[in-house]
């Protein structure tokens, strides 16, 4: 089975995730890119829950010309699509390509 879709661009993981303490938590960035996911999840009716090995294809399409590592936005998609459901853990990847669009 293949699923394509089309993501915001993330934030990177230095803004995605804040540090109180010892504790770790997403940032306010983080919970919006985590709803904008869901949101696109839940719109087109995509399978949740999947279940078994995965391999995950992204196309990066940075919104401006600022030099990016490729990287940096792997985390905040891969943690937003098991928050909204997708998948159950993004453990389950055993293939990711990452490729500037």
């Amino acid at each position: 089975m293949r699923i394509e879709f089309v993501l915001p661009y993330p934030p990177t993981v230095n803004t995605y995730w804040r540090r109180r303490g010892s504790t770790y938590f997403v940032s306010k960035a983080g919970e919006r890119y985590r709803r904008d996911v869901a949101l696109i999840v839940r719109q087109q009716r995509l399978k949740l829950n999947l279940s078994g090995r995965l391999a995950i294809k992204i196309i990066a399409e940075p919104p401006d010309k600022r030099r990016r590592d490729l990287d940096n936005i792997l985390k905040a998609p891969l943690d937003a699509l098991t928050h909204a459901g997708l998948l159950i853990d993004d453990e389950q990847f055993d293939e990711i390509n990452i490729v500037r669009g």
